[in-house]
């Protein structure tokens, strides 16, 4: 039920920060509902299972209520009410329990039917409700923390709602050692991944075989799954950003763009790397792919605390656009990286020791065949910056030859 990759006592540490900054207003997260899937997992609100490691409970929700007399209460967790018919169609679930609590790390364990009495207590009690879920746009529903605070604030007179939307994500955008530990290791994970991709590729072979090597890589190393669908893109695909059919036969020639990560322990890695299939750069494939590693370089070492990922992405437009390719580089330079590929990060904020980026320029030439983007993992440290994904060849020279082994 609960990722015991990560001690209780950090998640406990991890809602205590939010209920401190609440600052006696009251908060919800909910895991969202929904069925388990007949193909891949149910997963929950990433926000929810960071502050609780719990991924298979639908429905679940932590209620943050920092003014509650009972010191047991400020936080606690609901679960919907266990179903015997049911469980034996998703799975057997704990009775609440002193186990159940210690297990977990909360003190208080309801069910969610007490959900309405115990938010409706709170806010009552304090007439103040924070939104802890992102704002959604006016053209989508309203985010659940906000539908139910809109609803309670009709009956409670005098009551406010109030904006901390961006908490949590503040939090999660600086990871811990445990959270640094899998990243490192889903990391670990895809060089092996990769490594039998240099190694298997040919001219004539088809993009779905190096997909397999690709993921049996990953497996062997630990990962139950990947952290997205790889991009296996040769020739022509290799300039479509989010070309994913990866069932293609590969030709002499070729560039191959590998998009790719693992995940361990539910943290992603995101690697890109691009080679030529043959095992041989041409002349001009080596000169485009010079331009985006010195992009990739310059952008790198402009990662370190205080800097903003504006500052980081100006870095490699710059070289790109110098060299002649700015309208080539299509997409930004890249984004935070955790629980999610696409970790959530707020625009404005400064880089700070904790933070891991992607950092992937790239140049997309259709009318050449020729797509190359090539993408590291970066620890943001207090005097600068560490790539953690630097053993995985990316020079030319080092590409053939990691090519070149059997």
């Amino acid at each position: 039920m609960i990722d015991t990759s990560i001690k209780v006592s950090e998640y406990q540490a991890r809602r205590k920060n939010v209920l401190s900054a609440l600052k006696g207003s009251v908060g919800v997260v909910f895991a969202g509902d929904g069925a388990p899937p007949l193909r891949g997992e149910w997963f929950p609100n990433f926000d929810f299972k960071y502050l609780t490691g719990i991924g298979n409970e639908p429905g679940a929700c932590v209620i943050f209520d920092p003014t509650n007399p009972d010191p047991r209460r400020k936080i606690m967790l609901l679960l919907k009410p266990v179903n015997p018919e049911m469980d034996v169609w998703d799975g057997y679930r704990d009775l609440v329990d002193e186990k159940l609590r210690k297990k977990l790390g909360f003190e208080s364990i309801f069910r969610t039917n007490f959900l309405p009495r115990l938010l409706g207590e709170a806010a009552k009690r304090t007439k103040s409700m924070t939104c802890l879920h992102p704002l959604s746009t006016y053209t989508q529903p309203v985010s659940p923390d906000l539908d139910i605070f809109q609803k309670l604030s009709g009956r409670i007179p005098g009551s406010s709602i109030q904006d901390q939307s961006e908490l949590i994500t503040s939090h999660r955008m600086v990871k811990s050692a445990s959270e640094l530990k899998h990243i490192r290791s889903a990391i670990k994970a895809t060089a092996e991944g990769i490594d039998r991709v240099l190694r298997a590729s040919k001219a004539g072979i088809n993009e779905r075989q190096l997909h397999n090597t690709l993921v049996s890589g990953f497996t062997d190393m630990g990962a139950k799954t990947v952290a997205f669908n790889p991009i296996v893109g040769s020739g022509i695909r290799s300039t479509i950003l989010h070309y994913k059919e990866n069932d293609q036969l590969t030709s002499d020639g070729d560039l191959m763009v590998l998009d790719c990560g693992a995940e361990i322990n539910g943290y992603a890695s995101d690697i890109t790397r691009t080679f030529p299939v043959n095992g041989k750069f041409t002349k001009r494939q080596k000169q485009v792919y010079e331009i985006v590693l010195k992009a990739q370089k310059a952008s790198i070492a402009a990662v370190k605390p205080g800097a903003t990922m504006v500052q980081v992405d100006q870095a490699a437009r710059k070289v790109i656009t110098d060299a002649g390719f700015g309208d080539y580089f299509l997409h930004g330079i890249g984004h935070h990286l955790g629980l999610e590929t696409h970790d959530p990060g707020i625009q404005s904020a400064k880089l700070k020791p904790g933070m891991v980026v992607t950092i992937e320029p790239g140049i997309y030439l259709q009318d050449e065949k020729i797509g190359i983007r090539i993408e590291d993992d970066i620890l943001v440290t207090k005097d600068g910056r560490q790539n953690l994904s630097s053993a995985i060849p990316k020079s030319v020279a080092d590409i053939e030859a990691a090519m070149k082994k059997m």
